[in-house]
């Protein structure tokens, strides 16, 4: 899954794909270097982001939309409002990747994200795990194990949306790297990553770029990277390479050619 981040303020590439003509050139790369999925997001939540306006959010969002479903594969909508989620499936969108996992409201009365994709007949949807909001999650992370909270949120928000008829073949969890946990627990998701898969449901993870692998691998003080080189580009390929090696079937990544030529190493000795 390549990530395309229409914002001016996410943590590693605000601004680069901020207009609809510099987000399809980057679409077009991702597709190149081999990315399966388009997952498009117009709002930025990373730790301390400001809530964006709902207008402002479709703004950005719509007529990149538009475009890159004309690419011919999977787009998926990084988005927790439900009047988002359902302009984009209005548009044709194929995927809901929420790291709210439905659970947020605008106000008493407003549209219900659960409601929004039981409506609709085939999308499918990423329930992401995430303690407190981006604005305060890292200022008071979890506590303690972190595994079978992760286990138990997920899988309570899964059976939910099963209720209201979502079949199960439509769900994928993410136990949401980074999102209101400390670097130990992160790792401890990875170390212990196939316990999530008794949840039952397939798993995508999202480790590229996070400032966890930043605390255990940046480069040395004074190192000059070569351009379009990220400095955590090397351990979130590894990362990436563990997470399938551990069982995900969807890694979401920055960088797509370098994680797909890592993959190829794993799929040679399989």
């Amino acid at each position: 899954m390549g990530i395309v981040n229409v914002t001016p303020d996410s943590f590693s590439d605000g601004g680069f794909h901020a207009s609809t003509r510099a987000a399809m050139a980057h679409c077009e790369r991702l597709l190149k270097d081999g990315a399966d999925i388009l997952d498009i997001g117009g709002e930025s939540t990373r730790p301390g982001a400001v809530p964006v306006p709902l207008e402002e959010e479709l703004a950005r969002l719509v007529s990149v939309l538009r475009e890159a479903l004309s690419l011919g594969v999977p787009v998926s909508v990084d988005t927790y409002k439900p009047q988002v989620m359902q302009a984009a499936l209005d548009l044709g969108a194929d995927i809901v990747n929420d790291i709210w996992a439905l659970r947020w409201r605008a106000a008493q009365g407003a549209p219900d994200g659960r409601q929004v994709v039981a409506a609709h007949p085939n999308c499918g949807i990423c329930l992401m795990h995430m303690q407190g909001e981006p604005q305060t999650m890292q200022t008071a992370p979890m506590q303690g194990d972190v595994l079978p909270h992760v286990i138990e949120f997920l899988t309570r928000q899964a059976r939910a949306l099963q209720t209201l008829g979502v079949d199960e073949k439509r769900i994928v969890i993410d136990p949401g790297i980074g999102f209101g946990k400390t670097v130990a627990q992160n790792f401890s998701l990875l170390a212990r990553q196939s316990e999530l898969l008794t949840a039952g449901y397939p798993l995508l993870v999202g480790w590229s770029r996070k400032s966890s692998l930043g605390a255990i691998a940046s480069p040395p003080a004074g190192t000059v990277l070569p351009p379009g080189v990220h400095e955590h580009m090397a351990p979130s390929v590894a990362a990436a390479l563990l997470a399938v090696e551990r069982g995900a079937r969807i890694v979401r990544v920055h960088d797509v050619l370098e994680t797909v030529q890592a993959l190829k190493v794993l799929d040679a000795i399989k």
